[in-house]
């Protein structure tokens, strides 16, 4: 017989372009036990996206009400609509032992803590502000404005890693790899 493990909840945050999101993809090969929480918005469903596997796509009514009996973990707002992090979920799938991973903004990430002080923060550092530059601007999708725009907003980020409980540097992919799902382990022993 397998032994649960202890269910943890992990917030992977960092700025944009450090590579949270491969490495996240890269972790739920690796860890067994691993289940990433999909946010709620009130936006639109976008052509392509599915409920439940990109967003839970919620009324502004059925979002309002989750804000009024404390459903979520941390929300925002943006160009209006609401973005959120559904908490009931999250405490079923750590109850039943797995390690839970939010990929959420650095502001996300510590409204989480506040709320959670159980929750482990985990920021992924560019190797370099020359290195980010050169990611976004290689992604192709924002002008060199919008670009020079998250630079600055990296260094307000980078000023808050402090807060984290860890710091994982992404400048070799397979390394932050290993060492992200390292911490992981490290945090899951078996009850």
């Amino acid at each position: 017989m397998t032994q649960k493990r202890t269910g943890n909840l992990f917030i992977i945050s960092g700025p944009s372009g450090a590579g949270k999101g491969t490495l996240v993809k890269e972790l739920l090969s690796r860890v067994p036990d691993v289940w990433f929480s999909v946010s709620a918005t009130t936006r639109d469903m976008r052509p392509g996206e599915v409920e439940g596997v990109n967003y839970f796509f919620l009324s502004q009514e059925k979002f309002q009400q989750l804000i009024d009996t404390d459903g979520l973990l941390e929300y925002s707002e943006h160009f209006s609509n609401f973005y959120g992090t559904p908490l009931d979920p999250v405490l079923e799938h750590m109850e039943a032992g797995e390690q839970v991973i939010l990929e959420i903004d650095v502001k996300g990430a510590l409204q989480v803590k506040e709320k959670a002080p159980y929750a482990i923060l985990i920021f992924i550092e560019p190797p370099s502000l020359e290195e980010l530059r050169r990611r976004l601007i290689g992604r192709g999708t924002e002008t060199p404005e919008q670009v020079e725009e998250r630079i600055n907003r990296v260094n307000r980020e980078l000023g808050l890693k402090t807060r984290y409980n860890h710091v994982v540097v992404n400048d070799d992919l397979e390394v932050a790899c290993n060492e992200l799902s390292e911490l992981i382990e490290g945090y899951a022993h078996k009850q």
